[in-house]
């Protein structure tokens, strides 16, 4: 079995962490797709919503 194939139900010691301290996994992915998002946006020339260009 890989490592990559265990589900979180059969680790108990996580499951406990998540609980006491928040899914810091999944934080760390969301971040990371909002970051990529605005990476692609800013690469396409697209200004963030609420930011003005600089002049």
């Amino acid at each position: 079995m890989k490592p990559d194939s265990i589900r979180t139900e059969e680790l108990p010691i996580y499951e406990s962490l998540i609980r006491e301290r928040g899914d810091v996994v999944e934080e760390a992915r969301v971040v990371a797709e909002e970051t990529q998002h605005q990476m692609a946006e800013a690469l396409n020339g697209v200004t963030p919503a609420g930011h003005n260009p600089s002049s």
